[in-house]
């Protein structure tokens, strides 16, 4: 199970939202290299990002903290928001991203996705953001009628790396995951699925560290970080001890 600390990006600076609205984004570190750099002293082994700004614009409009982020950090950097073309993926891979998430374009422009992954093999994620279950795009601004585990399944053999499914109802909240619709998707295909949307406490680590959650790649964690309810040592040392359990 890997842990990804959240870094989402508005306007340069480091925010959270709830379920999804940009107007209630709450500041939490104006300069996003520092916290990404805080997070990898840490000891997290990967780091999501996400352009709010690109989500709802559909182009990179934080470029300069993510650039940032970069120079400032050794772990693999997953990023999203505002991915639309083969182009802008292919810039943000040479300049040091691991792997990127197409969110909009995987329901919008599936065979772009699929084009990606040939492309970038093993460098492309999906995600896969859901009010009700149903996939929302455009920085979650537009709800559409395509339910989740369908837009999953269109992507079984893509050679997509991973799933990000966040459930929007619950993302910034701190209501807990929602383990049963993540588990519901990832029983559904092959491909690994990170959970995100509502991790609150070291109680929804240990959940998450339960059998039946090792079909699972992992979680993304943002406001419980933040706002000091995850205590991050303890978090990790968990997942270290499972994993020696484990192997």
């Amino acid at each position: 199970m890997i842990l990804f600390p959240a870094i989402d990006l508005k306007d340069g600076t480091c925010v959270r939202l709830k379920r999804g609205e940009m107007q209630q984004a709450t500041v939490y570190n104006d300069d996003p290299a520092a916290q990404a750099a805080d997070f990898a002293r840490l000891g997290f082994e990967w780091l999501h990002v996400v352009d709010l700004n690109g989500a709802f614009d559909g182009k990179s409009r934080n470029a300069a903290a993510v650039e940032a982020i970069i120079a400032a950090i050794d772990i693999p950097i997953q990023l999203g928001g505002g991915l639309r073309d083969l182009q802008s993926i292919e810039q943000w891979l040479e300049k040091g991203i691991s792997r990127v998430i197409l969110g909009t374009a995987a329901l919008r422009d599936p065979q772009l996705v699929k084009q990606a992954c040939v492309t970038f093999p093993g460098q492309v994620a999906v995600g896969i953001d859901a009010r009700g279950g149903r996939v929302a795009v455009e920085g979650w601004a537009e709800t559409s009628d395509v339910q989740a585990v369908d837009l999953a399944k269109q992507f079984e053999d893509a050679g997509v790396a991973a799933i990000i499914y966040t459930d929007i109802d619950r993302d910034g909240v701190l209501t807990g995951l929602n383990i049963a619709a993540t588990l519901e998707l990832a029983r559904s295909v092959s491909i690994p699925v990170i959970a995100s949307g509502g991790l609150a406490s070291i109680d929804d680590v240990k959940r998450l560290l339960q059998p039946d959650c090792a079909v699972l790649e992992g979680a993304i964690s943002g406001r419980a970080l933040y706002d000091g309810r995850l205590d991050p040592q303890l978090a990790l040392k968990l997942i270290a001890e499972a994993r020696v359990t484990n192997a």
